[in-house]
């Protein structure tokens, strides 16, 4: 059996106090943690100080997604940031919008019918002008993407003013292995969208794009594209405004089959080509 000093026990007493504020104060834990870490290591795992009145506006394009949606809106709910959550139902028929005709009232959501599904594109562009937080980010509505990530995401924003920040699901970082033509087709349209953009991304068509909300919201009243052609459409109207910083980070990637619901086909690819050159 041990036997503490006075001194000791309060020192003891005195760090169990610490914890206890860094579980609930979200500065004295980074001030913890910098203090265990170093700086270097927290930067590395995105450990930094959010502003308390800092507001993420999570816009959520929904299209029978009835399965999924109530996990991915709790997922959002804890990823650590103050969310206004807007919700875009497109169309859906699967009893999505019954489900959300129940959640209307909750203060963080904001919900939205399309009566005509108009597309990814179309839903993007109704929940980027009800924004109303210091940025920007799209979710979808299935569990490939997680909220997890979104420190890492809103990070370059928060402590270095960056414009916006593409989540790279093949950069360096762990991975889920994706099926083999899937990854050629898209590293075939970033690659041509890179050169129409003279960007260097290594994923355009991630989810994961995250944006101060007055620069998106300048670009979309311009977005034209309805379906999936809206990826290589904002990335084209983002890199032809002058001094405007993009970052790239990785994130993970859970990958659903076309029988679980992935909705992205051949034809998407071939006008995502297109859209690259048109915009």
């Amino acid at each position: 059996m041990s036997i503490h000093t006075e001194n000791e026990l309060t020192e003891l007493n005195h760090l169990q106090q610490q914890l206890m504020l860094a579980v609930e104060d979200d500065a004295r834990r980074v001030e913890i943690l910098a203090t265990l870490l170093g700086e270097a290591a927290c930067y590395r795992l995105a450990i930094y100080q959010i502003p308390a009145d800092f507001v993420l506006s999570v816009v959520i394009p929904v299209y029978n997604e009835v399965k999924s949606l109530p996990q991915v809106i709790a997922a959002v709910r804890r990823c650590g940031f103050q969310c206004e959550i807007i919700l875009v139902d497109d169309g859906s028929t699967d009893g999505t919008r019954d489900l959300l005709d129940g959640m209307r009232g909750e203060p963080d959501l904001k919900i939205i019918f399309h009566e005509k599904n108009q597309g990814k594109g179309g839903a993007l562009s109704t929940g980027f002008r009800l924004a109303t937080g210091d940025a920007v980010i799209i979710q979808d509505a299935d569990l490939e993407y997680t909220p997890n990530d979104y420190r890492a995401l809103l990070q370059p924003i928060i402590c270095e003013g960056v414009d916006a920040v593409y989540g790279s699901r093949f950069i360096t970082g762990q991975r889920n292995v994706p099926r083999l033509r899937h990854y050629i087709a898209n590293k075939i349209v970033t690659m041509w969208s890179n050169l129409f953009t003279n960007l260097l991304l290594t994923d355009m068509e991630t989810c994961y794009k995250v944006f101060r909300r007055e620069v998106i919201q300048e670009i979309a009243p311009t977005l034209r594209e309805k379906r999936f052609g809206v990826e290589p459409e904002i990335t084209a109207k983002l890199a032809r405004r002058k001094g405007l910083r993009i970052r790239e980070v990785p994130i993970r990637y859970f990958p659903r089959s076309y029988e679980e619901g992935k909705k992205i086909g051949w034809r998407d690819g071939i006008r995502a080509l297109w859209c690259a050159i048109r915009y």
